[in-house]
């Protein structure tokens, strides 16, 4: 079994895309190679997910593209 990366080290930042009233807040830390951890800002201490790094790339360049927009 091989473990994941040190997320007690992590900075975490909040996306800007964010709720700015305190909810629905992501948080993502940077630094890691290979994969981005997200989790809830609003429960630090849950469990983080790890997506592979392209992954996640091209998921932001779909939000910010507006790709995910429903029809």
């Amino acid at each position: 079994m091989s473990s994941g990366p040190e997320l007690d080290i992590a900075a975490w930042r909040k996306s800007s895309y964010s709720n700015g009233d305190g909810g629905a807040c992501l948080e993502v830390a940077d630094g890691f190679d290979g994969v981005m951890p997200v989790r809830d800002s609003k429960v630090p201490d849950g469990p983080a997910l790890l997506f592979p790094a392209t992954s996640w790339g091209a998921f932001v360049a779909a939000v910010r593209g507006d790709a995910l927009r429903s029809r």
